[in-house]
C-alpha cells in the first residue's frame, strides 16, 4: 500500500492543478464562515468524493486511483492551503486504508478497500486513549478472544472522523501484546457496543469532529485481525509514517497560505508614504518565511519519496514533521504581525492560520516525541552502519 509505481509526472500535476483550482473556487470562498461556525462542511466533501481523493493512493485493482505518495503530499497541500482541516479528513482515512493494505489479507483488502475508495465508508484510526497518548504502550483498551469472536473493551480518545467514519482502525491489547484490527460501523452517535461519549472542543481544526469512543464489550470477528497477533504497534507506527508526512504537507500548505496573505497585504497596506513592502524589517521577515517554507517543502518531498520507495522513513518523516509544523506556526506568526492590527481579527484568515498550526506541532505525535525518533533512528543506523 502506498507503494504504487511513480506517478508519471504530467498526471501528478494536472492532479494537483485540479485540486487547486477546486479549493479556489469550492473550499476558500466559505472556508472561514463555516470554520467560525465549526460547521461539517458536507457540500465540500462531496465534491472531495468527486475529485477521487479518497481514493487517491488506493490501488488501481481495488477500484483507487493508484496514484503516489508524491501526488498525496502535493494534495494534501493544496486543501491545507484552502482550509486546513480538509486534510484531516483525508489524513485518518488514508492511515486506515494504508494499514488494511500494507498488512491485511487478499480478502480484506477485497472485502474493505473498495467500500472506501469514494468515501461512502469513511476510514478513522483509534490509537491514543486518555492515558495512552505518546505512550502507545501503555494502551489498555483489550480484545479477549471468545470462541469464534473478539470482544473488545476500553476508550480511545482524539479519534478524527470518529462518529461519521464507517471503518476503524483498531489498536488494542491482546494476550500477545498490542495488535491491529478493522472494526466496521455505520456512521453516528452510536453503534452496537460502540458510542461516542465525548466530542471535544478544540482551538482550530473545526468543522471536523475529535471524538473519544468507548467500545463496552463490542464484538468482532476473528477475521477482523489485521496481520499477527501482538505486532500491531509496528504496523500502525509504520502507518503513523504516512501521518507524519500528510502533517509535514498540510503544514506546508497553511505555511504558504500564511506567506502569501503575508506578501500580498505587505504590498497593498502603505506606512510612511510607502508599501510597507519596502520597509527593510519586513523584508526581512518575507525572506525568513519564504526560506522556511521551502525547506519545509523540501523535507517533506524528500520523505514522501523515501516511503513511496518502501525504505524505512521513520527518522526522514520525523524530520519533515518536526521542521514543517514549527516552520508553518512561525510562520503563521510573523504574517499576523506583518498584518497588524487586522490580522488579529476575524475579517482575515491570517488568525485561523495562527490557531491551526499549532495542532501540526502536536499531532501524529508531538515534536518533542519527533525529536526523539530522531535521535534513536541516527544512533540505530549508526550502530547497524547503514
Amino acid at each position: 500500500m502506498l507503494t504504487n509505481a511513480p506517478t508519471d509526472p504530467e498526471i501528478r500535476a494536472q492532479m494537483i492543478d485540479t485540486v487547486r483550482s477546486w479549493v479556489a473556487r469550492e473550499v476558500i470562498p466559505v472556508a472561514s464562515e463555516l470554520e467560525h461556525a465549526d460547521a461539517y462542511p458536507a457540500e465540500i466533501i462531496e465534491g472531495m468524493k468527486q475529485l477521487g481523493l479518497f481514493g487517491l493512493t488506493i490501488p488501481e485493482e481495488y477500484g483507487g486511483l493508484g496514484l503516489d505518495l508524491l501526488t498525496y503530499i502535493g494534495v494534501i497541500e493544496e486543501l491545507a492551503y484552502g482550509w486546513m482541516t480538509l486534510s484531516g479528513v483525508v489524513n485518518t482515512h488514508t492511515m486506515c486504508a494504508t494499514l488494511i493494505g500494507s498488512y491485511g489479507t487478499d480478502e480484506q483488502k477485497q472485502r474493505w478497500l473498495p467500500q472506501m475508495v469514494d468515501g461512502t465508508r469513511r476510514g478513522a484510526l483509534s490509537l491514543s486513549e486518555p492515558d495512552a497518548g505518546t505512550d502507545t504502550r501503555n494502551i489498555a483498551c483489550k480484545a479477549v478472544r471468545d470462541g469464534d469472536e473478539w470482544v473488545v473493551t476500553g476508550t480511545k480518545a482524539w479519534v478524527t472522523n470518529g462518529e461519521r467514519a464507517g471503518i476503524v482502525a483498531l489498536a488494542a491489547r491482546t494476550e500477545e501484546g498490542i495488535s491491529a484490527f478493522v472494526v466496521e460501523k455505520e456512521p453516528g452517535p452510536a453503534f452496537e457496543g460502540i458510542s461516542v461519549s465525548k466530542n471535544v472542543g478544540k482551538l482550530g481544526y473545526k468543522g471536523i469532529e475529535t471524538v473519544e469512543m468507548a467500545y463496552a464489550d463490542h464484538r468482532l470477528p476473528l477475521d477482523a485481525l489485521v496481520g499477527t497477533p501482538g505486532k500491531g504497534l509496528p504496523q500502525i507506527l509504520s502507518v503513523l509514517e504516512v501521518g507524519r508526512i500528510n502533517i509535514a504537507a498540510r503544514a506546508v500548505g497553511v505555511a504558504r497560505a500564511a506567506f502569501d496573505a503575508a506578501l500580498a497585504y505587505a504590498q497593498v497596506r502603505h506606512t510612511m508614504g510607502q508599501p510597507i513592502a519596502e520597509h527593510q524589517a519586513i523584508q526581512l521577515k518575507l525572506a525568513d518565511m519564504a526560506t522556511q517554507l521551502e525547506a519545509a517543502r523540501l523535507l517533506t518531498k524528500s520523505a514522501a519519496e523515501r516511503k513511496a520507495r518502501g525504505e524505512r522513513c521513520d527518522v526522514e518523516a520525523g524530520m519533515a514533521k518536526l521542521f514543517a509544523s514549527e516552520a508553518a506556526f512561525a510562520i503563521a506568526t510573523e504574517a499576523m504581525r506583518i498584518h497588524g492590527g487586522v490580522g488579529y481579527t476575524t475579517e482575515l484568515p491570517v488568525e485561523r492560520y495562527f490557531r491551526d498550526a499549532p495542532l501540526m506541532i502536536i499531532g501524529e505525535g508531538t515534536n518533542e516525541i519527533q525529536r526523539l525518533v530522531i535521535a534513536r533512528g541516527l544512533l540505530a543506523r549508526a550502530r547497524e552502519g547503514s
